[in-house]
């Protein structure tokens, strides 16, 4: 697992609004390694969402703007590339399983066309064959009477089942890179679970790497290999998954921890982090967790690098990291 699949180094990517900009994305870096699951957690705004669309440059062109920094796709410089090389990447060397399947597939298109037209974008096999390909694809992602699934439209289908389609439509092409933007988010708890085990089945066995988007450190704990945690734009801390979740180090990461519901105990509420995540058109001078940080001091009115702290691979942008925390 040497190899890197995505690399993302200093990135600095803005929006241009009426009369300032959106910093977006402030000097991101991270990694993912061949056949890695690698999750990013964060809250809303907090820059997840933006990386992994800049990732398939599935932003509008125009609607942003790179200040520095280097997104490297299997050794392809992204930023740089043309339009029909992206055309050739998405789906065969990178796809992406989004938040609502519904808004992601055609609701005018059965199932089988759709998912038969992407399978010969990408290899040269007859229509018969991307057939029988998709079939056997939607019964590994534990679809019944899959063949019969093939004749129906997307609103025929539930939730659950439409994710799994969406699953298997994100792996029918065999993509080094699988973004997973927030999958199950709108699913219950119990179909959720079952979406995540088939995800890292399905990547395990294929070894296919997968960036894994979220906002719920406990989906997080039971899929990924490694997670960066982001904050305003910024990763503020990465590492294992199993040590990131069991000793976390940067008050932003236990906050978060904290918050889950698997934390707190019955009839009781569950705390919460202070405050919102600063203006990003203003990014406030030094620590941008600070006024939201219970650990703040005097050295957080300058901006704090992201370095090693702790035993292993662990990194904290942090000037008082909580090394004595054993659980949260």
């Amino acid at each position: 697992m040497s190899e890197s699949v995505l690399s993302i180094e200093d990135l600095h990517l803005s929006f241009p609004i009426f009369r300032g900009e959106v910093h977006a994305l402030n000097h991101v870096s991270l990694e993912i390694k061949r056949g890695e699951i690698v999750g990013v957690v964060g809250e809303s705004g907090s820059g997840k969402s933006v990386t992994a669309m800049l990732a398939m440059r599935l932003l509008p062109e125009g609607s942003y703007r790179v200040h520095h920094g280097q997104v490297t796709l299997l050794g392809e410089d992204v930023l740089r590339a043309s339009e029909k090389q992206l055309r050739q990447w998405r789906g065969a060397k990178v796809a992406m399983i989004f938040q609502e399947p519904m808004t992601a597939l055609n609701p005018t298109r059965r199932i089988g066309k759709q998912m038969e037209e992407v399978i010969r974008q990408h290899q040269p096999l007859s229509r018969r064959a991307a057939r029988a390909k998709a079939i056997t694809l939607l019964e590994e992602m534990q679809i019944p009477d899959a063949a019969e699934v093939m004749d129906r439209y997307p609103f025929e289908l539930s939730g659950g089942m439409r994710q799994r389609v969406m699953i298997a439509l994100a792996f029918s092409c065999e993509p080094e890179l699988i973004i997973a933007d927030e999958p199950t988010t709108a699913l219950d708890v119990t179909v959720q679970l079952q979406v995540l085990r088939l995800l890292k089945h399905k990547a395990r066995a294929s070894g296919t790497s997968v960036l894994f988007i979220s906002h719920d450190m406990a989906v997080v704990s039971q899929l990924c290999d490694r997670t960066y945690v982001m904050y305003a734009g910024s990763v503020i801390e990465s590492g294992t998954t199993d040590t990131l979740i069991r000793h976390p180090v940067h008050p932003y990461s236990i906050g978060l921890l904290r918050c889950a519901p698997e934390s707190g105990e019955p009839r009781e509420m569950l705390p919460a982090i202070p405050g919102t995540v600063p203006n990003l058109t203003r990014l406030p001078r030094g620590c941008a967790f600070r006024e939201r940080c219970f650990a703040a001091g005097a050295k957080c009115d300058e901006t704090p690098p992201l370095r090693p702290s702790g035993a292993g691979d662990r990194q904290a942008a942090c000037w008082y990291p909580q090394l004595e925390v054993r659980h949260v």
